[in-house]
């Protein structure tokens, strides 16, 4: 049995590059808490965009909400308007799709952007709802009991651990 081993370093310089082709002087980013979060505290650093990034979280329309109930990190923290915003989201993997469409409900209770797109470091196939990235950096395949999870250490590096599900 072969181990997954993917370089979150690597990847991180290439979603930069697909994000900077992304982005004008008008796009906000906003990251999916955790990993996406991370993402863009970094991305708004290294594309030199002003203000500050947007969170966004997941929590309050996720469809299994009654089994997860409320995350203990990260709330969703928007600081602009976000009607008529053209949004970049980010997010680190991408897997059913769930996730974005709960974020995408949550970004709509804030107001109405002009556009949304989505990018992601890793998008690892297994939909469940029609959605597609703008922009991945990596697209890999992992059996169903596994899951890809971004890390970061004190210094701000990522890595990616591959858990069971």
């Amino acid at each position: 049995m072969s181990t997954l081993v993917l370089d979150a370093e690597a990847l991180y310089r290439e979603l930069l590059r697909g994000v900077r082709g992304l982005c004008d002087g008008q796009t906000r980013l906003v990251g999916v808490t955790s990993g996406g979060a991370w993402l863009v505290e970094r991305l708004q650093r290294d594309l030199g965009l002003p203000g500050e990034p947007g969170i966004i979280s997941s929590a309050m329309h996720r469809d299994d909400f009654a089994q997860r109930g409320l995350a203990a990190g990260g709330q969703t923290l928007l600081p602009f308007d976000v009607n008529a915003a053209q949004i970049l989201l980010l997010d680190d993997v991408l897997y059913t799709g769930r996730t974005i469409r709960a974020v995408i409900n949550e970004l709509f209770d804030y107001g109405r952007p002009a556009s949304i797109r989505l990018a992601v470091m890793v998008d690892r196939g297994g939909r469940e709802l029609p959605i597609q990235p703008d922009y991945a950096a990596a697209r890999v395949t992992l059996p169903p009991g596994q899951s890809l999870a971004l890390a970061r250490n004190d210094q701000g590096n990522f890595s990616f651990k591959v858990e069971a599900a």
